[in-house]
């Protein structure tokens, strides 16, 4: 028996919808990293983007546990010297709750030019609006809910 390997060409996408309400980021960011780079299909290949587009919503109602909300920061450098910013969650998902699932799913992909082409496909929004009405996505029940 010979070993599939998937070529560009043969690779079909599908468009599924994930609902972020309740759920834990880390729990939520690996799953959807899970789609986006293909590993849920029976044709993944690494070397391959097999992977699927990923609408989130309601990114506003992600959980954070124990007290991340209050202790966790988000750091980054500016490139000056001296350039090191940092924002609690707390402000960033007050502020912008779609950087924090974006950041965390970014996280979790590919270092190199696939994992960068992999997250163009990812669309986050705050609530349940979103401009992706016309793919129509397919629900997707992620593993993990608070309740």
């Amino acid at each position: 028996m010979k070993t599939y390997m998937a070529s560009p060409v043969t690779v079909e996408r599908k468009w599924y919808l994930v609902d972020a309400t309740n759920m834990p980021l880390g729990r939520l960011a690996s799953q959807v990293a899970d789609i986006l780079t293909g590993k849920n299909k029976t044709i993944y290949t690494p070397n391959v983007d097999t992977g699927d587009f990923v609408v989130v919503i309601n990114s506003d109602k992600v959980v954070l546990t124990g007290k991340k909300l209050e202790q966790k920061k988000l750091r980054w450098h500016t490139g000056y010297v001296g350039g090191l910013k940092s924002v609690d969650y707390k402000t960033l998902m007050a502020k912008d709750s779609r950087k924090v699932i974006e950041h965390a799913v970014k996280g979790m992909l590919p270092k190199n030019s696939l994992g960068r082409k992999e997250f163009t496909r990812l669309h986050v929004y705050k609530d349940a609006n979103h401009e992706q009405i016309a793919q129509k996505p397919e629900q997707v029940a992620l593993k993990g809910v608070i309740e």
